[in-house]
């Protein structure tokens, strides 16, 4: 299954500058996602993490991956945010970076579903560039219904 940014835009309520997935290319429903984050030079947080060395912040990254992760999540129990549902990230465990991610970069966001119970789910997620992992996180999401 392929989403596009339209698509995506549909089950995530996160809008630019915090919208961080560009492209889904791979969804099983209630068990993985792959989507893509095509990092820019142009991108607003550069202007101050760093001016002159420009990395991405590693807390996007992992808001990158919660929101693959979301987007699983809604796919998965077939609800969308304008029916009032929303994911919250209310926890990560086992975070590990292994390198920055620069501006040219292509951040490919792999979430795994691990459990869901009672609205709270667990997802071991993982960030690329081209084949050298730099991210390792399990996420742990809530669904919640707002009014």
């Amino acid at each position: 299954m392929v989403m596009d940014i339209n698509e995506i835009r549909e089950y995530l309520p996160h809008r630019y500058p915090f919208l961080l997935i560009d492209r889904v290319t791979e969804l099983t429903t209630g068990e993985s996602i792959v989507g893509f984050k095509n990092v820019s030079i142009n991108e607003p947080f550069f202007n101050g993490h760093f001016p002159e060395h420009p990395i991405m912040p590693g807390v996007l990254i992992i808001e990158a991956l919660a929101q693959a992760a979301g987007i699983l999540g809604f796919k998965t129990v077939n609800k969308l945010p304008r029916d009032g549902y929303i994911y919250y990230l209310v926890g990560s465990d086992n975070v590990r970076f292994k390198r920055p991610v620069l501006p040219g970069d292509r951040l490919r966001l792999e979430a795994r579903m691990i459990k869901a119970r009672r609205g709270i789910w667990k997802f071991a997620c993982r960030a690329h560039v081209d084949d050298e992992l730099v991210c390792e996180a399990d996420i742990i999401c809530a669904e919640r219904k707002v009014a």
